[in-house]
């Protein structure tokens, strides 16, 4: 079984198509079909059904995928660990994370020391970011709230309050801060299951028995700030990810019985891995800064 094999059976797994995978792998479609067909008749199974112009992924090439990831994420630990002697000239670093705010300022500080290393940033909720490093789809993952898996090594980075945001035609939108109780029979904007915000909200609101009313789940932080401002609901954020605009207000929670904790994870079989082991030195590094300077 070649690594180039297998390299192209995760591309195409990766971006849906094989058209796809040989753009990501700058290869011609045909190179990568062949090299599929190669692995598929090497072993006698069938990793894809293909379907018109559409692929799925068979049992066989679903029970390979997480195989393939981890391969790949290994020869990046290789490539990165020999070439030009370790140093961090060139590379490729992959993070996923549930907001920007925090990940821009530490992948600013890694990258004015590493710029030849080509980083990209994918934006999902905490389940989502944290399912794709688990299954080596990135790097690193920058996300709220605390996870004991074992197979994770996670590194506290900061600690935020959980506010509210009402358009200005709403009563909440008078105070500067209310009571979690207001939040009773308040018409609440919820983001999607797998929210940290949603999870630490709704346990505090749990523990109090207080109900708000649930007009609708927004999948996107976009999508929130917009249906707030078109005064559909109140809506939750943390204040460190909260932008100001004209339609609507930040509330604060009195006593801020809401918060949450953003963390770093990296597998924790990749912590040495000279490319992750320094991000996360100039994530702390920065943390430390960021502490001392407040």
């Amino acid at each position: 079984m070649s690594a180039a094999r297998l390299r192209a059976f995760l591309a195409v797994a990766r971006n849906g198509s094989f058209s796809a995978g040989a753009r990501a792998l700058g290869l011609a479609q045909p190179t990568v079909t062949k090299q599929v067909q190669g692995l598929e008749q090497q072993h006698d199974v069938e990793l894809f059904h293909r379907r018109g112009r559409g692929i799925e992924l068979t049992q066989v090439g679903l029970a390979l995928l997480p195989v393939a990831q981890q391969l790949g994420a290994l020869e990046i630990d290789a490539f990165n660990l020999l070439h030009d002697s370790g140093k961090l000239h060139v590379g490729r670093l992959r993070i996923g994370a549930v907001g920007p705010f925090h990940v821009i300022e530490m992948v600013e500080a890694y990258h004015k020391l590493f710029p030849g290393v080509d980083i990209s940033i994918h934006m999902g909720n905490s389940a989502q970011v944290l399912a794709d490093l688990a299954n080596y789809a990135t790097d690193i993952a920058v996300l709220a709230g605390a996870c004991e898996d074992p197979a994770f090594h996670a590194e506290h980075y900061a600690n935020h309050a959980v506010i509210l945001f009402a358009p200005l035609s709403h009563p909440l939108a008078r105070h500067d801060s209310v009571p979690l109780s207001a939040l009773h029979d308040a018409p609440l904007l919820q983001r999607e299951s797998g929210s940290t915000t949603r999870a630490c909200l709704e346990a505090a609101l749990d523990k109090e028995n207080i109900r708000p009313r649930a007009v609708m789940e927004i999948g996107s932080r976009e999508a929130l700030r917009e249906a707030v401002a078109r005064g559909l609901g109140v809506g939750t954020v943390s204040e460190a990810e909260f932008i100001p605009d004209h339609r609507f207000k930040a509330v604060r929670i009195q006593g801020d019985p809401v918060r949450t904790d953003t963390y770093l994870y990296c597998l924790a079989e990749r912590r040495e891995s000279r490319m992750i082991g320094q991000f996360f030195t100039e994530a702390l590094a920065l943390r430390k800064e960021i502490h001392t300077t407040t």
